[in-house]
């Protein structure tokens, strides 16, 4: 799956955009956060994202500067999302190859498309540096040695589809370790080391995900949402939910219904 980084001050568009996107579908999963240019730039260097997806307008360093301070030390195709149709900045994005300009607020299905462009880029990338390896060094027989791929394991993509079909049910790890035959300690390895999360956290992230898109649609009330998918303590629903919303169910709920 490719890795996703988002950097935006205001925390409910950031939040917003984290949870209720279905990155799922486009093969992306969200490895961290950032709240400002600085932290973004940290984070880039840490993470190695494959997609970062800014704002230009924030404290202590800008999108901008950002990606100009980056893009030479991590390779990844960047997103920029911000309130200010300003021609200049847009020339700016332009000189730093970035892939789309988007304008708040943000409308899911020009991101889709942003992010399927992004893909293609980094494919295309992936692609021209293959033939420029296999061009430098000797072909090496088939099945002697497996081909290196940026795209997520066998393991990790059963474990991720096995969360999506049965997140409404209890799920613990010994399910996984029959639906993959891998046992636990290999499995919480391997999920963290691909997707930068050990499997309970994507539990709870696919979980609370679930539940901001019922919520903004407007289907149910909170405790028979956070039994939906899958929490049956409401009490753990709510703490999860603040952990990863930084507000509590109620708070988000009433707010997206008001827009």
């Amino acid at each position: 799956m490719y890795k996703v980084l988002i950097v935006e001050d205001e925390d409910i568009i950031r939040k917003g955009l984290m949870y209720t996107f279905s990155w799922q579908a486009h093969d992306c999963i969200i490895i961290g956060e950032a709240s400002n240019g600085q932290d973004g730039l940290e984070k880039i260097l840490e993470l190695k994202p494959d997609i970062v997806i800014t704002d230009i307008n924030m404290p202590i360093m800008d999108g901008i500067k950002m990606i100009r301070n980056s893009i030479q030390k991590v390779n990844y195709s960047s997103i920029i999302i911000s309130g200010y149709e300003e021609f200049h900045l847009a020339k700016q994005a332009l000189q730093l190859e970035v892939v789309d300009y988007l304008l708040k607020p943000l409308d899911h299905e020009q991101l889709s498309t942003a992010l399927s462009v992004s893909i293609q880029k980094l494919r295309a990338k992936a692609e021209a540096e293959q033939v420029a390896v296999s061009v430098a060094t000797p072909t090496v027989p088939p099945n002697i040695v497996n081909p290196v791929s940026s795209m997520t394991s066998e393991i990790v993509r059963k474990i991720i589809d096995y969360i999506t079909n049965n997140y409404k049910n209890k799920i613990v790890i010994q399910d996984l370790v029959e639906e993959t035959g891998m046992s636990s300690t290999y499995l919480h390895n391997k999920f963290k080391e691909e997707t930068n999360h050990t499997i309970n956290d994507y539990l709870n992230r696919f979980r609370i995900q679930k539940s901001l898109e019922l919520m903004i649609k407007g289907e149910g009330k909170i405790y028979t949402i956070a039994t939906d998918v899958g929490f049956l303590d409401y009490k753990y629903f709510i703490s999860v939910f603040k952990k990863y919303v930084k507000c509590t169910p109620s708070h988000f709920m009433k707010h997206y219904r008001n827009e």
